[in-house]
This record gives C-alpha cells, sequence and structure tokens, in this order.
C-alpha cells in the first residue's frame, strides 16, 4: 500500500500543477482582456478575414507559468526560480517584439544581417534577450558549466522554436502539448525522485491547455511573447529532469529544425503529410466559416491546405502590426496574414 502511494502521488501532483497553470491561465486571460494594459487597441491586431485579433493570450500564459512554476509543489528551488526567469524573460522580449516590431527583417539570416549594416532590429534585440535569458535560467539551475552552457542553449532554441510553429491556430500550442505530455509521463513512470520534475513540465502544459480553445476558436493568439515563454518553460523542464545525453539529443533536433526552417516550410511539410495535416486541423475554424455571434475578437485563422497566404501583415488602426512568429521566422503568422482567396 505505501509503495502504491508513493506511486501514485508524483502523477497527483502534476495534475494538479497542471490544473492550477490552466486555472491561473485563464483568470491572468479574463483580467487581462477585462482591462488591457495600454488600452485594447495596443494590443488589437487584424487578421486576414478582417476581424479582430487580440494579443493578450501571450502575456496570459507567461504569467500563468511564472505563477503556477513559483507555486508548484514539490519542485526544487533552483529548478524554481529558473522557471520563473525563462518564463519572464522570454515573454518580456517577445512581448518588445509583438509591441514595437515592424516584420521588415525576418529569421536569423535577416535580423542579423540588418545587424551587420548597423541596423538593430526589435528581432535582434529578442535573439539576443532570449539567449541572456537562456544563460541567467541555467544558471539559476546549477550544475558544472557544461551543464549550465547546454542548459542555456535548450532554454533559449526552445523558445524559439516553438514560436516558429505559431503560424496557424492552436499550432504552437499542439506542438507545446505533444512535447510536454510524453516529456511529464517519461519521468512519472521512472518515479523515484521525479514528482517535482513533474511538476515543473506540467506548468507549461496546463497553460497551453487552458488557453488552446481561445486560439483555436479566433479569439486570441500567442504572438511571440506567449509562444517564446512557453517554449522557454519547456526548455527549463527538460533542463531540470533529463540526463546530459538527452539534453543534448533534444537540442541538437532543435538545432536542426531551427536552420531548416530557413530555407524549408514547416507549414507546407505540414500539409503535404497527412498524418501531421489532420492534427494541425483539428479543431480549427472552416477556412470559410463567418465569425459567430457573440464570439467577440477574432483571431487566428484556418487557410485551407491548398491556399497559401501572402506575407502581408495588417495592423488594426493606428496599432503597429507585430514582427511574426519570432526572430527565425521566415513568415508572418496565418493570424495576422491577408489569405488570398481559396482554390477552387
Amino acid at each position: 500500500m505505501a509503495n502504491a502511494r508513493r506511486a501514485v502521488a508524483p502523477a497527483v501532483t502534476a495534475v494538479v500543477t497542471s490544473l492550477c497553470a490552466a486555472a491561473a491561465a485563464r483568470a491572468t486571460y479574463a483580467a487581462l482582456t477585462r482591462n488591457p494594459p495600454g488600452g485594447a487597441e495596443r494590443w488589437t491586431r487584424t487578421n486576414h478575414r478582417g476581424e479582430a485579433v487580440t494579443l493578450l493570450e501571450g502575456p496570459a500564459a507567461a504569467l500563468a507559468g511564472a505563477i503556477a512554476a513559483a507555486t508548484a509543489p514539490g519542485v526544487p528551488a533552483r529548478s524554481r526560480a529558473a522557471l520563473v526567469a525563462a518564463a519572464t524573460g522570454a515573454a518580456a522580449f517577445g512581448g518588445y517584439d509583438d509591441l514595437a516590431g515592424s516584420g521588415d527583417r525576418r529569421g536569423f539570416r535577416g535580423h542579423l544581417g540588418a545587424l551587420a549594416h548597423g541596423q538593430v532590429t526589435t528581432g535582434a534585440v529578442k535573439i539576443g534577450g532570449i539567449g541572456a535569458t537562456g544563460v541567467a535560467a541555467a544558471a539559476l539551475n546549477g550544475g558544472p558549466a557544461a551543464d549550465v552552457a547546454i542548459n542555456g542553449a535548450l532554454v533559449a532554441s526552445s523558445a524559439n522554436l516553438l514560436n516558429l510553429f505559431d503560424l496557424r491556430p492552436g499550432r504552437a500550442l499542439k506542438v507545446a502539448l505533444a512535447a510536454g505530455v510524453p516529456l511529464g509521463i517519461s519521468q512519472l513512470v521512472r518515479r523515484t525522485g521525479r514528482g517535482g520534475r513533474a511538476a515543473a513540465i506540467a506548468v507549461p502544459v496546463g497553460a497551453a491547455m487552458a488557453l488552446l480553445p481561445e486560439d483555436l476558436g479566433e479569439r486570441a493568439m500567442l504572438g511571440d511573447a506567449g509562444a517564446n515563454a512557453l517554449g522557454a518553460l519547456l526548455g527549463a523542464a527538460a533542463a531540470g529532469s533529463l540526463s546530459r545525453r538527452s539534453r543534448l539529443a533534444i537540442l541538437a533536433g532543435i538545432t536542426g529544425l531551427t536552420a531548416a526552417s530557413e530555407v524549408v516550410s514547416f507549414t507546407k511539410v505540414i500539409q503535404r503529410t497527412p498524418p501531421l495535416h489532420w492534427m494541425d486541423m483539428l479543431g480549427r475554424r472552416p477556412a470559410h466559416a463567418a465569425r459567430s455571434a457573440g464570439c467577440g475578437r477574432s483571431a487566428s485563422s484556418a487557410a485551407p491546405a491548398t491556399s497559401a497566404a501572402p506575407d502581408v501583415t495588417v495592423p488594426a488602426p493606428s496599432v503597429p502590426a507585430p514582427s511574426g512568429s519570432g526572430a527565425t521566422s521566415g513568415a508572418a503568422p496565418e493570424h495576422n496574414t491577408v489569405a488570398a482567396p481559396p482554390s477552387p
């Protein structure tokens, strides 16, 4: 009986943490939408349907992640500090790019190329800032210098990679869940000493689950603030949970995907792969569906697989358009693009 309780306790802790993160995300999102900092216009964009979308989902995800990480039971103090630093730092630099970025430059090549010519873009600031955030989170987590270097790169690269997927409604959140749920289960299966580690992973999972309906329902979008924060949380959780060999393997995979994003469209790959396309479309609004009565702000749209959206952003009146899905993305998120006419 005692062994059974010891086996079940970590799972219960992880579930409770996930539910707390979800509740914090819903409460924070509701509070922010009731009283948007700086006014609603500051956070409003227009998607390719001509409907308004709020960026406040991103700050809600980041704040909820930080709150849940700070209060999650069983998480070691160093890991707790690393999670909070990862969430807040990535959200701050991502939010800066959301609100101040023009979207004229995209990808590492675009931002670093501009920097080489003396032009400091908001994306370049974000690249440097999230890199520094990764190092800070890794240092707080502690360990030998080699592990600090690996963990810093893992946090920063995870933040960036999740942002690369924020091109369609719900996609980045689905990727976060697809990465976080198996990672959490793996810690529970190993059991011994893994309760706090599973709880750390449950933080971004819970926040993602809570906000997925808003993203799929086209009432809100993550933006850089939310996608960077959730990615950084996943990276920080993995840094405190996995062996060095596993972390190096994940880092290599992330690096490969990031490099591929400079020359390959993730959206085209997903559209051409039936299982991925099915998962990508799951829960999304049909391409020609009108906004439901009382739906409120409408967010990202679901373009048909046969039509591509041009890389044009339409800002709301008097509000700067966001810079796209991230510093390394080669295309603007569909949430904010003018869609091409659907194929017959």
